[in-house]
């Protein structure tokens, strides 16, 4: 047993048990209960860390930050400027690009674990949360790989489970019957073995265009399906990053303005791709990720193989059978792999019983910036929609918010202890 947990007493094991019976084991941790060992739990983590808290991060996988580490591309790089990405109180090592590697970013976050001593309880899948008002205490449960079965008592519960937590596998009428390899875009890894293959890429966000540009780049056919419309954006525009330029530039203009801005420098950079099959939205880049979180493609070279036919674009899909896949425009399609860059969604519903903060999306209700306390000790960290920027921010404003009730109740407690050693000296013995 370490210094941020210790057993329950007899007496609180009664009080919880009442509601719901329980016989595994059972920990008091002495601050808050973190969900979740990504960018965000990590970043609440450090905040608590500076200011002495101490606290438990709990995580389903072996590692921190699992979907960095094992549910993304090789190829896959940072798509917005290692500022933009940096987490609280540790920057970047000098001497990393302006856009990092997957592995350089997953080398960033074990450093930023080892500097503030962050060391999570992996293989913990969290089952139930709950506050219980008649303790007034959250209690989690947890079921670990072989089985065993542990209930967490805290004070205060931070959700930092983040957007990306669960894969979105869409249903398709006949992909049963398709009969070829099918696999979600999380477990993509390289386009080496799809060399001479045609494949099928079932999306066309961030993960879409650069899947199908690193097919193209291992001799692959592939075609991309684009069922609805889609913001491209020039990863930078007259050499500075696009998204930094959109930032500065709604520090004085509404986003209205920014949104044509960009889309005028667009259009000059990469031309009209409408004619390519690729539709923009009626709403401004800007105005659709705040909206409804819709993040615009950053081009890194997709368009160019658009352009050049190496990447087809497709419409939506009708159905599939033996080998073939029809759209909805009667056109047949032989292929020999799906790849479903669908997206991901949050798990938070799954396991969170609270209905207050949380949307049945698994979401904060309230909006950014004010999605990040709940009521009764509950915080979320890693659901504003913007990135990692928008994470780092919510994690400072969550640690400092636990670290101020802790410093008050911990000056209280040693004036407590002050007045009862003054009143002690003062016995006649």
């Amino acid at each position: 047993m370490n210094q941020y947990c210790n057993p329950c007493s007899p007496l609180m094991v009664h009080a919880l048990e009442q509601e719901d019976f329980f016989t595994g084991r059972c920990i008091l941790v002495n601050g808050p209960v973190i969900i979740g060992a990504g960018p965000s739990g990590l970043a609440v983590g450090a905040g608590l860390k500076r200011q002495g808290v101490p606290f438990v991060i709990l995580d389903r996988a072996n590692c921190i930050a699992s979907l960095w580490q094992n549910k993304t591309y090789d190829r896959l790089k940072l798509h917005l400027p290692r500022q933009f990405c940096e987490l609280p109180y540790f920057p970047f090592p000098e001497n990393f690009p302006e856009y990092p590697t997957k592995y350089q970013f997953i080398s960033y976050l074990e450093s930023y674990a080892k500097h503030f001593e962050i060391n999570p309880r992996f293989n913990d899948s969290v089952h139930t949360a709950k506050y219980d008002e008649t303790c007034g205490l959250w209690r989690v449960k947890t079921v670990s790989k072989n089985g065993s079965i542990t209930e967490y008592i805290c004070r205060w519960l931070v959700v930092a489970t983040g957007e990306n937590a669960e894969r979105v596998m869409p249903e398709f009428e006949g992909l049963q019957d398709f009969g070829g390899h099918v696999m979600h875009a999380c477990d993509y890894k390289t386009g080496e073995t799809y060399e001479g293959k045609n494949v099928l890429v079932v999306g066309c966000g961030n993960s879409g265009m650069e899947v199908s540009l690193d097919l193209c780049h291992h001799n692959a056919s592939p075609s991309m399906v684009v069922r609805s419309s889609v913001h491209v954006l020039p990863r930078e525009i007259l050499g500075k990053s696009t998204f930094e330029l959109g930032v500065s530039m709604m520090k004085w203009l509404p986003i209205e303005m920014v949104d044509k801005i960009l889309l005028v420098a667009a259009r000059l950079l990469l031309g009209n791709i409408e004619k390519y099959g690729l539709k923009r939205p009626c709403i401004g880049p800007l105005q659709l990720k705040n909206t409804e979180g819709k993040t615009p493609v950053l081009d890194i070279g997709a368009l160019q193989k658009i352009r050049s036919g190496d990447i087809k674009i497709v419409p939506g899909i009708k159905k599939f059978s033996q080998g073939k896949v029809e759209f909805v425009n009667g056109e047949i399609l032989e292929i020999d792999s799906v790849i479903l860059a669908t997206g991901y969604c949050s798990n938070v519903p799954s396991w969170l019983k609270e209905n207050e903060f949380f949307s049945r999306e698994g979401f904060p209700k309230s909006p950014f910036p004010n999605g990040w306390k709940g009521k009764a000790g509950l915080y979320a960290v890693g659901f504003t929609r913007k990135g990692l920027s928008g994470a780092s921010l919510d994690a400072i404003k969550v640690s400092q918010d636990i670290g101020k009730i802790w410093k008050e109740e911990i000056k209280q407690k040693t004036q407590s202890v002050a007045v009862a050693s003054h009143r002690r000296s003062k016995l006649p013995f």
